[in-house]
């Protein structure tokens, strides 16, 4: 069982990927064959709704999310975090979500067991979240969990200020654990 952490940050490093680093470590405590990608300094263009896909398959712009469109493929549960920008996800964040519709007709991410990790300063997690749920909806995924952290007004300056939030820690902790557990019984945790 694979599960793969996408970063959708343009920070290498930060708060986001603290806290995805965190869940894949506990899913690779459950036996789970972990890896990691981190959007910061990839060039992945917006979807420019061309619906070639609709017909290949295949998303004709070549960029750096070719590299990324096999690995989805691959995983069998994927964490995927965002920072919080304007009460929203990252703009490396809706652009892969939106790069993703090359799937969407032959439904290939159907069953993947996902979640996600959002950061913020204070607030905006739950039009984050909401983003998310509704790709993973859209994509027929199986969302067990997310979690927040928060890193507040230091984590502009401090890239790791997010590990002084130990619920926020806790709950990346978990949201790995029931991706592994998902992966491994067909079953939600509590």
């Amino acid at each position: 069982m694979k599960v793969l952490g996408i970063v959708c940050s343009p920070r290498k490093g930060g708060n986001t990927e603290v806290m995805v680093r965190t869940a894949l470590d506990r899913a690779q405590q459950e036996g789970a064959e972990t890896e990691l990608i981190s959007l910061a300094g990839k060039t992945i263009s917006p979807c420019d709704a061309c619906l070639a896909c609709t017909k290949t398959g295949k998303c004709h712009i070549k960029d750096d999310m070719q590299n990324i469109y096999p690995e989805l493929l691959e995983a069998d549960g994927i964490i995927f975090g965002t920072p919080v920008y304007f009460w929203n996800v990252s703009a490396q964040a809706k652009a892969l979500i939106d790069r993703s519709f090359a799937f969407y007709k032959k439904s290939e991410l159907r069953n993947k067991a996902v979640g996600v990790v959002v950061t913020e300063q204070r607030s905006g997690s739950a039009n984050a979240v909401a983003a998310f749920t509704g790709f993973f909806t859209t994509q027929k995924m199986i969302m067990v969990g997310w979690a927040d952290g928060v890193s507040g007004d230091e984590g502009y300056d401090n890239k790791e200020a997010v590990r002084n939030d130990k619920k926020g820690m806790t709950r990346a902790e978990a949201l790995g654990n029931k991706v592994a557990q998902y992966l491994k019984t067909n079953k939600i945790p509590a």
